[in-house]
């Protein structure tokens, strides 16, 4: 029997990157996985991708957390028909990158709402389920700026510190119902994300893309960049019962470039 037989493991932001490689390693431990995210396409296809060797039945949301009145209503709809959900992993795309003096207001207001307010929705969704069940997973997947704000990530850092402070407290509040809340910060991982920021920093100083990937693998002591199944992997981790005392932490995946312990 695998680890997480049973289980229902619901996953934001699950058609790529780091969020698809969580859905799959959850799948892959048993979990049944329900998948979150704006493309109905995309979704379908790493439903596909799902292993159903265990007899696991899938499923998908198509939600986009640009809007959070309309994730609270399909997550409430959903929860409503009895669907209980045993692992929150909670996950969103980062905002624009540029330098904070440089930010809109309506950046702030738009990555708090897609970041710690569609969080919130979530957890609230699932959190009462989760104490009829005796117990339950949330992982943030936030980033190192918690820890360390990262330059040229203005508006992501400012979020992420406040996502960071509003798991911590989550988890002093929900540890006594055996609910854990922690947060695994991932550093350069080979993202689309990536990519992206990546390809915006070689236009702004003309070194080329590659270039500028050397440069962050060169920021951690391992002179590499992770692979989104590494994330995965500290995720999958924190929601099996092998971590069922650790509770209200932060862990880097970053091959040790926070320089911060």
């Amino acid at each position: 029997m695998k680890e997480l037989n049973g289980k229902v493991a619901l996953v934001a932001g699950s058609t790529q990157g780091i969020g698809k490689a969580v859905a799959l390693k959850l799948a892959e431990m048993g979990a049944n996985v329900v998948l979150l995210a704006r493309n109905e396409e995309k979704l379908k296809q790493v439903k596909e991708e799902l292993s159903q060797e265990d007899g696991q039945v899938h499923d998908y949301l198509v939600v986009d957390f640009t809007n959070p009145s309309d994730l609270k209503n399909k997550i409430t709809d959903y929860i409503s028909k009895g669907k209980g959900i045993d692992i929150l992993i909670n996950n969103t795309g980062g905002p624009k990158a540029g330098p904070i003096i440089d930010a809109d207001i309506s950046e702030f207001l738009a990555a708090f709402n897609q970041h710690l307010i569609c969080n919130h929705i979530l957890v609230q969704a699932v959190v009462p389920g989760m104490k009829k069940l005796g117990g339950g997973r949330i992982v943030n997947i936030i980033s190192t700026s918690v820890k360390q704000p990262l330059p040229g990530l203005g508006v992501s850092n400012t979020i992420r510190g406040a996502v960071g402070n509003w798991s911590k407290t989550l988890a002093n509040e929900l540890g006594q119902f055996n609910i854990t809340v922690n947060n695994v910060l991932p550093g350069a991982t080979n993202t689309t994300r990536l990519q992206e920021i990546a390809s915006n920093k070689s236009a702004k100083t003309g070194d080329s893309v590659d270039a500028i990937f050397e440069e962050m693998a060169d920021e951690s002591p391992m002179k590499r960049i992770a692979k989104p199944e590494e994330i995965a992997a500290a995720v999958a981790f924190l929601a099996s019962s092998a971590a069922s005392y650790i509770n209200g932490i932060n862990i880097p995946v970053d091959g040790g470039r926070t320089k911060s312990l």
